[in-house]
């Protein structure tokens, strides 16, 4: 069965992005914590999320994902910056709580010259003061497109971090097929492959959720520009192999691509049809 969604506005509350998501043919969706270019977040009302959570196991969705702001680094250069990331991030996983069960997902950071192997052992860090033994919600790793600075942009990087995480089993990873592309892993081509190679690398048990988007540039371009499924350089076919292939069958599939809600509809209902050919 194909789990899929796409993301949506937190703005009129938890209960409400669950009823849109069942509008538009979902079974899972992603929302921004907060704003997504800033830090503060609205109060949390705990019985809309406990409405969510009724509406999700009545029609039987697939975790959901709570993304971190963009501006989070939990690598940055500066302490106060490191500083304001753990504290953001650990004020989202309290909060989470209220919604026992789902993802938090958030790109690992960039190293802002400070070199890869520092920004590696900042992002460890920074889990390892925030991690909980007893929470309940999974934190994601997102794969990178390798840009500038940024962490995460192959498969390695991501396992060093998992290798120094105390609390490794509140870890899990969210694959980006944009992302991977533009980093140069040849998901057109030979899926197969990259699985392998992620399954060595991490490990597929690792591999939590699936941020389905097309890529307005070539493999290896490492610049990050996500197109609309089958608009864009990856294709309908590849993605629909994605979407097809055993190995991730039930996870959460989360579009972000460049669209509004009937776009979201309309590419719900394409790749449910593809993933049934």
């Amino acid at each position: 069965m194909l789990h899929i969604g796409c993301h949506l506005s937190s703005s009129k509350g938890f209960l409400a992005m669950g009823r849109q998501a069942l509008e538009l043919g979902a079974d899972t969706f992603q929302f921004f914590t907060r704003n997504p270019r800033g830090s503060r977040a609205k109060d949390l009302d705990s019985a809309d999320a406990a409405a969510l959570m009724a509406l999700m196991a009545e029609h039987r969705f697939a975790p959901i994902i709570a993304h971190a702001p963009y501006t989070l680094n939990l690598c940055g250069a500066e302490e106060k910056n490191r500083a304001f990331a753990r504290e953001t991030m650990a004020d989202d996983l309290r909060r989470l709580e209220h919604l026992p069960g789902q993802y938090y997902n958030f790109h690992p950071g960039s190293h802002v010259g400070q070199g890869t192997e520092a920004g590696i052992a900042f992002i460890a860090q920074g889990l390892n003061d925030i991690l909980h033994p007893d929470q309940a919600t999974t934190v994601l790793l997102e794969t990178m497109a390798g840009k500038g600075s940024e962490v995460g942009g192959r498969f390695e990087e991501l396992r060093e971090i998992l290798d120094r995480v105390e609390l490794s089993d509140k870890m899990g990873v969210c694959l980006d097929t944009c992302h991977v592309s533009d980093a140069g892993y040849d998901i057109i081509g030979d899926l197969d492959g990259v699985l392998t190679e992620f399954d060595r690398c991490i490990g597929l048990e690792r591999l939590k959720a699936i941020h389905l988007n097309d890529s307005k540039n070539l493999t290896g371009a490492r610049k990050d520009r996500h197109e609309r499924i089958g608009h864009g350089c990856i294709g309908l076919e590849a993605l629909s192999r994605v979407v097809r292939h055993p190995a991730l069958r039930g996870l959460p599939f989360c579009l972000e691509t460049p669209n509004e809600l009937p776009g979201y509809g309309e590419e719900i209902a394409l790749l449910r049809r593809q993933a049934e050919l």
